[in-house]
Formats: C-alpha cells, structure tokens, sequence
C-alpha cells in the first residue's frame, strides 16, 4: 500500500511555474544588482546620446502642361507611377543634396556639451566661422571659446587632443593651420556665455550628403495621387526644417532653370533666323530699288499685268509652298547638325506637318527628364537607359518626318512652278527686266512672310519661358514636435531593465536545469518509492563543529524536522518499544554522522533511553566527533571476549542524556569482527538496557560492514546529501529498496538550504508530512 502511494508521487513530473518564481525570487539580490547596474548604463547610454527630431513636408507633383490631368492621375495609368518615381530619385539625388547643404552649411556643425551630451546649436549658436578657402572635403575640428565682446580663444582639435590655441578678434579675418577664416558673432553672443566652449566641426561635404540621405525618406501617400511625404531627421529641428525647406527651393529653381532651357534654345535659333532673313530682305529691296533706277521709275508692273492675271494664283500657291519649303530645310539643318545632337529641338516651328511638331515635344520632354536623372549620378538606372532607347528612336522619327516633309514639299513646289510656269507662256512678249521684278517681287513677299512668321515664334517662345513654373507644391510646410524622438528614455530604461532580469533568469535557470544533483524532496519523488521520513535543513553551525544542533525546548527548523522524523519513525515501526536504528548513506560526507547524533539527542528528549552505537569500524567518524576515550571500544569488545559491556559504555556523553559505545581503535579485520557473535550478543544486552539503539554504520556498497550490519538493524535510515548526490544515483538506491538489502528502509534528505531548493518543496516543520509521500496532512 505505501509503495502504491509513491508510486503515484513519483508520477507528478510536471514543472510548478510559482515554484520556479520563488526559486528566482530568492536569489533577489542578483536581480537588484543586475537591474542597476544594466539599467543605469543604459541611463548613461541615454544621457549620452544626442537628440534625435523629426520633421516632416506634404508635397504635391504639379501635373504638366502637355500631359492629359485625368489620364496622369489614375491607377491604370503608367505615367503617374513613372513620374513619381522620377521624381522622389530626383530629389533624393547626391547632387539636390550638395547644393542644399552649400546653401544652408550644414556641412558646418556648432555644438556644446550640456552634461553627458552634445547639443546640435545650429542657429542658437552664438558664433558663425567663414572659412575663406577651404576644400568641401576637408575635415577640420577646434574649439571656439568666447573671452570678451571681441575675442575668442580658438582651439585646433585632432583626435580630442589641442595641436594648436590662439586668440582671434571677432570679425576679422585671420590666418590659422587650416586656412583664413573669420569668426563673427551675433545677437545670441552675451557675456553670459563667455568661457563656455562650442565645438566647430567642418566635415566633408559628402559625408553629410551621405548622412542626410540616410536620414530622409520620401513615400507616395496615396497610389493615385501625387502627394508625397518627406520626413528628415537629424540633431537639430531647425536645421531639419531649414534643410527640407531649401532642398524644395533648390529642386524648384533646377526644374524652372531646365524648363526654361528649351525656351532659350528656341529663342537663339529664332534670333539667328532673324538676322539672316534681314539681311535677305535688305538685298531684295536693293535690287528692286536699282531695278527700278535703271527703268527711271517706271512701273513695268502695270505694264505686264495684262499678261500675268492668270498667274497670279499660281503665283500665290507656290509662294505657300516656298515657305514651307525653307522651314523645313531649316529644321533639318538644325537636325542633322552633329554638335546639336544631345540639344533640345526647337518646336512649333510653323510646319504644316503635325506629326513632327509631335515628335520634337515628346523628344524635348524625354531628354529634359533623361538630363535630370543623370545630374544625380544616375547612370545606370534602369530608366535612364529606357529613355536613351526611346530618344535615339524617336530622333529617327524626327528625322525621318523632316525628310519625307522636304521631299513632299519639294514635289509640290516643281508642280506649282511647272503650272506657274505654264500659265506664264501667255507672256512670253514680256520684257526681261519685267520678269526680273516679278522674281524679286516674290523672293520678297516669301521673306517678309518668314520674318514676319519667326517674329510671332519669338514671341510666344517668351511668353512660355515667362511661364515655366514649378514641378513641386508644398501643400504642408516641413514641420513636427520639438521634442526628440530619440533617444527614448522610457524605452532605454526599460530595456536594461529587461536585460537586468533575463540575464540573471537565463543563468539561473540553467543552472537549476543543467544541475543534476539531488536538490529537493520533489527529485527524490520522480525517481524514488521509498518511504520519505523527512528533510533535514542546513545548519551553519555544523561547520564550526557544534554537532548536536537541537534543543529541548527550541523550535528553530532543524530542532522541528528532527521532531517531524522522529514522529515518522515511531510510525514505521508500529509503536515497537525497542529498536535497533542505522544510519546508513550511498557515500561519505553526507551528514549521517549528523543526523545520528541529532535523532539520538532528540529521541531522549522524549524520556527514553537512547544509545548511540559506532559501528564504523574503519574511520569512526561518531567517535572522533564526540571526542570519547580512545581507550575501549565495540572494537575491543567485538575481538577479546574478557571485555565486558561496561568495560566499552560511556554514560551521558552527549547532551548529558545520551550514552555512546564508541569505535575505542580502528580494527585491521572489521569485516570478521561483525561477523562474530559477539555483535548478536551485545545488541541483545543493549536492548535489555535501551529505548533505542542508534548505529552509525558505513556506507553501502563501499565496504562489505553495512550488509552485515543490517542483521541487527530493524529500522534503516538512507540518508542523502541535498545538492551532492548526483540524480542518476538514485536508481541504485531504488534497487536497494525494491530487493529488500537493508531493513525497512527509509530516506531522510539532509542539508536543504532554505530557498535554495531549487522548485520543489523547500523545507519546513510543523504538523503534517506523516509517512511515506503520499502521507500530506
């Protein structure tokens, strides 16, 4: 029946989560210590690190003028996506960012020190350096400090450390190991600021092209809409606003600036057209002006205009034509002219053909996005080399339709001057010189058409290069709290406190599991069906030799526990008044002298006659702890039949209520001396005298005597060494029981140390263990 019942103790493997939380909970000043120490550096991680804030822009894509509204902005359309995309690389480009930062300096920083951290001044600072001549790279830091209203100290930094000091006059220029610079103050340089020191540091150009960069993102709020968001962030909120606001201005300025460069193109191939077309006419006019000298004023037109009403039509037709004509090849020209390849084509030039008049727009407005691309140092983006195939494709077209233009009006001229001709037969009687004004006549009219055309282009070419506008809109100026978003100094605390904890918890768990020794009634439990009588606490003073540990009257825990296994014995031996008790234990140093001395001690507490009997004939070890006579012992007894019981007794020598029988000298044949009668006989004798005999016996298994001694023992007490005995061990303990080796055995856990028990049961004294595990009141 009480094998049954811990059987089913043993059963229950399961993990107890609050018991894991007191064995963590006892070990508190780990987790205090850990808790401090992580949580305060991450404090000073914290205090250190510089302040972080954000601002942020909502833009709008302005739609182009030659681009369908409804048709840019839906989510079927690949031009808006396209677009947008363009966009956000242009303004994310290396090159936008240079100037940005040439224009606001911020490749110059001014910062103080306030406590552990650096402070981003910017504005706030009370002094502005102009370095005269300075490489953008180069990299330079020193140390301003202001002394009066006009002077400041100037500290060359390297590495933390002063290569050079002077002083300098504000506002003029001198000469230093870095360069001519000039330092000058402003409103925000009081005397209350003197002495303090403010770190200048130039730093190279395209490292901070790099860090804003990092730092600014650019997303498409929504799919189908034009409207992006750009969010930078950086040590100071002034010059996060400052840099959003100028690197739009800046973008601005280049895509009007590009606009406008189609506009300036058109307008020098117009002026150029002007002036030789002027020079045309001047000659015309001088040749009819001396045509008519020679003739003395004569009209010859109002002579021949009988002759030449029927080719009047003609006449007219072919001019049209001329015109056409001498546009035409003036756009080839231009074309085909090899320094103009990579130009913007001049538009609406007046051709009849609208097909190239379409061609050039769609060619202009694909190399302006293509040009813009590579001012980013975008080469090699998947969309610049689309829009290269596009633009050597479509200047084919280009050309093309200019040549079929020509040819067509080529043909179309020959007619109308064939038919011209032929209707000219009719005035054959015409005289030379009339046919000579004719020709100047109409070279005139077809140049004062063209100049007058070309003056027209050269004003609506003005009037849209007046009104090339913006590609981008801000619709929300850059913008967001003044405090920091970084460093977060709940979020920094919090996790050193989260460090603080799991790093103490991961340790001390892994020891508690990778820990195989015996801990805890529980681990003896999971292996073992061996009736339980009790635990027995650590007691420090058992390490400054004071063995006998309880006390009549006391109730400290180890004087409990032994009153608890006192109790569990007398219920394993079913109120049998005479008894043979031995403590035995797998190997040394367990306590089983301990908690031989102790039980005796307790069980004379209760009146009864207790001896204590030291069996172990190799070391006796009782012996030397109760510092008896070495002069006769069990020894002496067990091998000379002439020593009597009295001649080995010792009365009273524990606590004065205990008698002992000690080992007297070591034995050279214990095993034959354990063997005699003589043992038999003096346990018979002693029982005649004794409540309980006691026996300190040797370990099992390391010797032969505890086998033998088990003939006289009618109560064994197993006793195990709390964190010494390894778990694996218990499976021969276990044997011992289930083949019945040593007499109604029992095991007593010794050395439990009050919250170090691991997660089982700790220990603890009152009402209630009874017998065996399953015997819980």
């Amino acid at each position: 029946m009480l094998k049954d019942t811990n059987i089913a103790g043993a059963e229950d493997k399961s993990i107890n989560v609050l018991d894991l939380l007191k064995y963590l909970f006892v070990h508190w000043k780990w987790f205090l210590l850990s808790v401090l120490f992580f949580g305060g550096y991450y404090y000073y991680q914290y205090s250190k690190t510089p302040f972080v804030y954000s601002k942020a822009a909502i833009l709008m894509i302005k739609t182009p003028q030659n681009t369908n509204v409804t048709a840019r902005f839906t989510r079927s359309s690949m031009m808006n996506t396209v677009s947008v995309a363009s966009e956000i690389l242009q303004l994310k480009s290396k090159e936008l960012m240079r100037h940005t930062i040439a224009t606001i300096q911020g490749d110059i920083s001014y910062s103080k020190t306030e406590g552990l951290r650096n402070i981003e001044l910017y504005k706030d600072s009370p002094i502005r350096v102009t370095f005269t001549k300075l490489d953008p790279e180069a990299h330079a830091s020193m140390t301003i400090i202001p002394k009066d209203s006009n002077h400041v100290d100037f500290l060359l930094m390297e590495n933390d450390n002063i290569i050079h000091s002077q002083r300098i006059k504000l506002r003029e220029e001198t000469t230093t190991p870095i360069g001519k610079l000039t330092i000058s103050s402003n409103k925000l340089y009081k005397p209350s600021i003197f002495g303090e020191e403010i770190t200048v540091t130039k730093i190279p150009r395209e490292t901070m092209v790099s860090y804003f960069l990092s730092r600014m993102k650019i997303v498409q709020i929504e799919d189908d809409a034009g409207l992006l968001q750009l969010t930078l962030e950086d040590h100071s909120p002034k010059r996060a606003t400052d840099l959003i606001k100028t690197l739009i201005e800046v973008y601005n300025e280049q895509t009007v600036e590009e606009k406008n460069r189609v506009a300036v193109s058109t307008a020098d191939f117009i002026r150029e057209r002007i002036a030789i077309i002027e020079r045309d006419l001047g000659t015309v006019e001088t040749d009819l002006e001396r045509i008519k000298m020679d003739n003395k004023g004569m009209d010859v037109n109002e002579a021949a205009g009988m002759y030449i009403t029927e080719s009047r039509e003609y006449l007219n037709a072919s001019r049209e034509l001329e015109t056409q004509l001498s546009l035409a090849e003036m756009m080839r020209d231009y074309i085909y002219d090899a320094g103009r390849s990579e130009k913007l084509i001049p538009s609406n030039m007046g051709l009849a053909d609208l097909n190239v008049d379409r061609y050039i727009s769609d060619y202009n407005s694909a190399l302006l996005r293509r040009n813009r691309l590579l001012e980013g140092n975008n080469s090699n983006n998947p969309y610049v080399q689309e829009l290269d195939q596009y633009l050597s494709s479509n200047r084919q077209n280009i050309e093309r339709a200019v040549d079929n233009a020509v040819s067509g009006l080529q043909i179309r001229v020959r007619n109308a001057q064939r038919d011209m001709a032929s209707a000219q037969k009719d005035a054959i009687s015409m005289p030379a010189k009339q046919r000579q004004v004719l020709g100047i006549e109409r070279n005139q009219k077809v140049k004062e058409e063209l100049y007058i055309l070309l003056l027209n282009k050269r004003e609506e070419n003005a009037l849209n290069q007046a009104m090339a506008d913006d590609n981008i809109r801000v619709i929300d100026p850059a913008s967001g709290s003044d405090f920091p978003v970084s460093p977060n100094k709940v979020r920094k605390l919090a996790i050193g406190i989260g460090i603080g904890i799991a790093i103490p918890t991961a340790i001390l768990l892994l020891i508690l599991f990778l820990n195989t020794s015996v801990r805890d009634r529980k681990d003896l439990e999971k292996s073992l069906t061996v009736p339980f009588l009790g635990e027995i606490p650590f007691s420090k003073n058992s390490k400054k030799n004071v063995h006998v540990i309880v006390r009549e009257q006391a109730t400290d825990p180890v004087t409990e526990t032994f009153r608890i296994l006192r109790t569990n014995i007398d219920f394993m031996s079913n109120g049998k008044s005479k008894q043979v008790i031995t403590l035995t234990s797998l190997t040394e140093g367990v306590g089983k002298t301990f908690c031989a001395i102790n039980l005796a001690t307790s069980l004379a507490f209760l009146k009864k006659k207790v001896l204590l009997l030291d069996l172990d004939l190799r070391k006796g070890t009782l012996s030397a702890k109760v510092n008896v006579p070495k002069t006769k012992g069990v020894s002496h007894y067990l091998a000379d039949r002439s020593v009597s019981l009295q001649d080995v007794l010792y009365k009273n020598e524990i606590s004065g209520i205990v008698d002992i029988i000690p080992i007297g000298v070591v034995a050279p044949n214990p095993v034959e001396l354990l063997l005699s009668d003589r043992l038999d006989s003096l346990i018979a004798e002693l029982k005649e005298l004794y409540d309980y005999i006691v026996v300190d016996n040797v370990p099992v298994g390391v010797v032969a005597d505890s086998s033998i001694i088990n003939r006289i023992s009618e109560l064994t007490i197993f006793v195990i060494r709390a964190g010494k005995m390894d778990k694996r061990q218990l499976p021969e303990i276990e044997n011992i029981y289930q083949q019945g080796l040593l007499n109604n055995m029992g095991v007593v856990l010794n050395g439990i140390r009050k919250g170090r028990a691991g997660y089982g049961y700790g220990y603890g004294y009152g009402y209630g263990y009874g017998y065996g595990y399953g015997a819980k009141k």
